[in-house]
């Protein structure tokens, strides 16, 4: 059996609403989002799982936390696993941080890899440390399913370095809605992607809400 990870985006915020930038910014599920969390639990329960990793932060843990109360499993916590920090921009919408920070938001669209929000980190920074934790799930797990619950830019940024894309190209390449699901698959020929962006396990009435 071969090992298979399954990322999970967190459900529903307000930011995944209206856009805006929310990387550190601690927030929240909205109600939509607590029932995106436990829609994913009853569909995903009854898969064996091996381990569950989560970024430590509210919308993560609140995420992953239905399905580990119904398999009884320990979520772990890795910093690696975080989303972008957008540094002055966080908070703020992308007009906001058009008028503001022009020059910057220019060059992030441009090349992200190398060029942070202002204050913030870069894709190639993001790709160092989400790597880690990929890397540490591989050795200790080398097979069965792990999911990984994280964020937006940072699953996007790993699924490229995963699969040879340019990770200054994420944002151009690669969508992840809300609470959607992707699985990568690890065997003798390298990450094989599997599935990306589904989020048939949510209601019609979840999964058709727009700006998610």
């Amino acid at each position: 059996m071969s090992l298979q990870l399954y990322f999970l985006r967190h459900a529903e915020t307000i930011f995944s609403q209206t856009g805006g930038y929310c990387g550190e910014l601690d927030v929240e599920l909205t109600p939509n989002g607590v029932e995106m969390a436990k829609a994913f639990a009853a569909a995903y329960r009854d898969l064996p799982w091996a381990a569950i990793y989560v970024s430590p932060m509210k919308r993560t843990i609140a995420t992953a936390k239905p399905l580990c109360d119904e398999i009884g499993m320990e979520m772990q916590l890795r910093d690696g696993l975080k989303e972008i920090r957008y540094g002055a921009w966080e908070g703020k919408s992308a007009e906001e941080v058009r008028q503001q920070f022009g020059e910057d938001y220019v060059q992030w669209l441009t090349e992200p890899a190398w060029n942070p929000p202002t204050g913030g980190e870069t894709a190639v920074q993001i790709a160092s440390r989400a790597s880690l934790v990929v890397t540490e799930i591989q050795q200790n797990y080398p097979s069965g399913n792990v999911l990984v619950v994280s964020h937006k830019a940072t699953i996007r940024i790993v699924l490229c370095s995963l699969l040879g894309i340019d990770i200054g190209r994420y944002r151009d390449r690669i969508d992840m809605p809300a609470a959607s699901i992707s699985v990568v698959k690890f065997d003798l020929h390298g990450p094989l992607l599997q599935c990306l962006g589904d989020r048939s396990h949510l209601p019609d009435e979840l999964r058709l809400l727009p700006g998610t």
